[in-house]
């Protein structure tokens, strides 16, 4: 098998046994997430157990291109039933980028499955195939930076970083430190908000992965190994990648080429993004990236603070304060560290902190109010409040307690979560999770997350969607005209649909609209989840690099693929391998109870315009430019002012059931549409449930 190593590593926490899987018998599924989730469902006979619940299966697994050169192919999913939704605790993953995923694969392992909990704090320490239990006694309590140094100092055994090591007898001698994943003291305190750090700035942040291990008394898994991955054809492999350089990467030698929004590049292959921009709160800093990438979209700061931060994580205090007026940017960094030490979901933090602001602001939050808290309110904008904030989610102390559980759970306890659903201040806009984007504009967004278990998290049709519409706003022409766009999406396999890209207040819920969600969950669940593909890089749809702005995909996947595998696999076959993986997972949600009246938006976006105060909370910039067809004429036009309709969203979702072959009165699937997908077993299970 070519991208992996045959070898999934299963520890029992609770018994302290190590046992091996065999990759072969789980091949079908590609890797990572696809793997992962075959194992999950096999081994998890009671699915709707809570996410705390020692009987809750982990799985950590790299993509299949993981330790190879496909550029940008390092991604890694840990999965199992996540504990940050809201209010059901759905069967989700999280992804990661970093080291991790490589050096696992180095070291000999295709996945490591982590079942039941230990009594005590313990971690792991993998070295090449050897896997040894360690007490991690000495290290609970402490943050995930001085963890790291800690199993640093250990495995190298003192030894300077950098220095040649020989790690075990018999291998090979190697340069590189362990790479770690570890929780701090979010995590150990089982905060829902709680991540896996990763170095600085890589984390499993969505699910509160970081709380289930804490409850499974787990602190780090450390590897270091020097091994290495075949692939069928390296030749074709670094020809695919210099072919995507020379064709699709941008060219810094010409500026006029550089277009930049909020910091990230506009083409999504085109180079690196975000090293000038993402970390405003330091005037020195280089780029940086994840093993193997081409885009080195992260950043190394003069000062330290924030290091390897991106996007939403590296802009904690800093884009939401309306208090500051962008006082400290050194503020800025201080947090984002604050929150990584910590091992806090930062980018959830950050989303809802105006939600926070807006209750004191109306006098229901504060010493003595309706919601009693002695949080430095007052302080808001300095290092006093966030500090204080911070230490009180992970810790659990007074008001933290309540904002450990999640937003939409203190709001609950508090008694306020009905009206702050239907005003929008609470910006939860699906199971729980902050809005990333809003579905009352990029629609195609709320319907995918939704009928997953998470905030969707993928950017596909993020730059054809609203991106190159953000160029008006800031008085430029968009390189790409909405036509134009219309033009590449009826070139791309499977719909050939060029009205997959119409935001008009008709096309959003529309046949072609069911479509877009379609071709977003298949090629992630495929080409991201089973593959490893960076979603900051992939789908390359609209490329600012070549004359006719069509990007690498679908071809660039494929030649990749077929580098790394040998296997003359087309863009269609793989968009029905997503869909199978998708549908598996769909029998899972449905196996943990979900029917389809469960699937539904917040109310407040079906009450509330996207204007106003309620548009400040959410950061988003107005007006907000997006493709439409008026007249049969495609333009830019601005989609701000509109909330979705119920009836008619519903109406989507019974077109996106049809599509994917379920019944649109449960949302379950039928044995026949199983069956087409060779996924009888799951068909056998939700027929015992009466599921099917």
């Amino acid at each position: 098998m070519y991208g992996l190593t045959g070898k999934i590593l299963r520890v029992n926490l609770k018994n302290k046994e190590i046992s091996l899987l065999k990759t072969e018998d789980y091949k079908e599924w590609i890797g990572g997430f696809g793997i992962g989730q075959a194992i999950w469902f096999n081994l998890v006979k009671d699915k709707t157990i809570s996410g705390f619940n020692p009987g809750n299966v982990l799985v950590i697994a790299p993509g299949l291109f993981a330790g190879t050169l496909v550029p940008a192919g390092c991604r890694m999913d840990i999965l199992g039933i996540q504990v940050q939704s809201f209010p059901y605790e759905w069967f989700t993953s999280s992804s990661i980028g970093g080291r991790f995923s490589g050096m696992l694969k180095y070291a000999g392992y295709d996945a490591i499955v982590l079942e039941e909990e230990s009594e005590s704090p313990i971690w792991l320490n993998i070295i090449e195939r050897d896997v040894e239990f360690k007490d991690a006694q000495d290290m609970w309590g402490l943050d995930t930076y001085e963890t790291q140094k800690v199993i640093f100092r250990e495995v190298l055994r003192g030894r300077r970083f950098g220095s040649w090591i020989k790690i075990m007898e018999g291998s090979r001698e190697t340069t590189q430190r362990p790479a770690v994943l570890c929780i701090g003291p979010a995590g150990e305190n089982k905060s829902r908000l709680a991540c896996i750090v990763h170095d600085g700035g890589n984390a499993f942040g969505q699910g509160g992965f970081g709380a289930i291990w804490g409850a499974k008394k787990l602190k780090a898994i450390s590897v270091l190994g020097t091994g290495d991955i075949r692939v069928a054809d390296p030749k074709a492999l670094l020809e695919a990648r210099l072919w995507a350089k020379k064709n699709y990467a941008t060219n810094y030698d010409d500026p006029k080429l550089i277009r930049e929004w909020l910091g990230q590049l506009t083409s999504h292959f085109g180079g690196y993004a975000g090293a000038t921009q993402w970390a405003p709160f330091d005037a020195y800093k280089r780029p940086t990236g994840c093993h193997g990438c081409h885009l080195n979209c992260r950043i190394r700061t003069s000062s330290g603070f924030s290091s390897e931060a991106k996007c939403g994580h590296a802009m904690l205090y800093k884009s939401w304060d309306i208090s500051a007026h962008g006082k400290s940017t050194y503020l800025t960094g201080k947090s984002v560290d604050m929150a990584q030490r910590l091992g806090l979901n930062s980018n959830a933090i950050r989303k809802e902190l105006p939600f926070i602001k807006a209750l004191y602001d109306e006098g229901l939050l504060g010493r003595g109010k309706k919601i009693d808290t002695d949080l430095p309110l007052d302080k808001m904008g300095e290092v006093e409040f966030i500090e204080d904030f911070l230490n009180k989610v992970a810790y659990r102390k007074g008001i933290g307690d309540d904002l450990a559980e999640g937003f939409s759970r203190a709001a609950l306890r508090w008694g306020i979560l009905e009206e702050e659903e239907k005003r929008g201040f609470l910006t939860a806009q699906f199971w729980g999770y902050p809005i990333h984007y809003d579905a009352r504009c990029e629609a195609y967004w709320g319907y995918a997350s939704i009928l997953s278990g998470r905030d969707v998290n993928s950017h596909d049709f993020n730059l054809p969607a609203c991106r190159f519409g953000s160029d008006i706003m800031d008085g430029e022409t968009p390189i790409i005209s909405a036509e134009g766009i219309a033009r590449i999406f009826s070139e791309l396999p499977p719909y050939y649909d060029p009205k997959m890209m119409n935001f008009s207040n008709e096309g959003i819920y529309s046949l072609h609209m069911a479509r877009s969600v379609a071709w977003l969950l298949h090629y992630g669940w495929f080409w991201k989840h089973a593959c490893g593909l960076c979603d900051n890089a992939y789908a390359d749809l609209i490329n600012q690099n070549v004359p006719n702005k069509k990007g690498l995909t679908p071809e660039g996947e494929i030649k990749f693929y077929k580098a790394v595998t040998g296997e003359n696999l087309s863009f269609e076959e793989s968009m029905e391998i997503g869909r199978r993986i998708y549908n598996l997972s769909r029998a899972i949600w449905t196996l943990q109870g979900r029917i389809r009246d469960m699937e539904r938006l917040t109310e407040y976006t079906y009450r509330v315009n996207s204007i106003g105060r309620q548009q400040e909370t959410i950061g988003s910039r107005l007006p907000y430019y997006m493709p439409t067809i008026k007249n049969k004429k495609w333009d830019y036009r601005d989609v701000s002012c509109r909330h979705l309709d119920r009836d008619k969203v519903e109406e989507l979702k019974t077109l996106f059931y049809n599509l994917e072959g379920w019944d649109p009165k449960t949302g379950w699937q039928t044995r026949e549409t199983l069956k087409s997908l060779g996924l009888e077993f799951a068909a056998k299970e939700l027929e015992v449930w009466g599921k099917l």
